[in-house]
């Protein structure tokens, strides 16, 4: 079993930066491949971010270069810098832990971008 809680979240205006945290408990993190996905209101959760066990990552197009995600075995965490940040980042980001057959949510952040 594993837990997740999100913080970091918050109003920021667009250009600036929010960084997202993602602290894990009661598992062995450095096996499962963590990731970031958000749902914005009225649109279904997408995929922004992943980064494997062994620190490989990949991003959705619309936040490449914008966006890094990062993560510490030894603290247990996982942390989404998000950078010229855009209205049309508006959403719920959830923190997510894969390890086949299991995967684990968090409750969600909201970040909220305005013009």
């Amino acid at each position: 079993q594993v837990q997740l809680v999100e913080t970091g979240g918050g109003l920021v205006q667009a250009g600036g930066s929010l960084r997202l945290s993602c602290a894990t408990s009661g598992s062995v993190f450095s096996q499962y491949l963590m990731a970031w996905y958000r749902q914005a209101p009225g649109k279904q959760r997408e995929f922004v971010a992943l980064i494997t066990t062994g620190g490989s990552t990949n991003y959705a197009d619309s936040v490449k270069g914008r966006f890094t995600i990062s993560r510490d075995n030894a603290k247990k965490w996982v942390n989404l810098q998000m950078n010229r940040l855009k209205t049309e980042d508006t959403a719920v980001y959830s923190c997510n832990a894969q390890n086949r057959p299991n995967n684990y949510w968090g409750q969600g952040t909201q970040v909220t971008v305005s013009p």
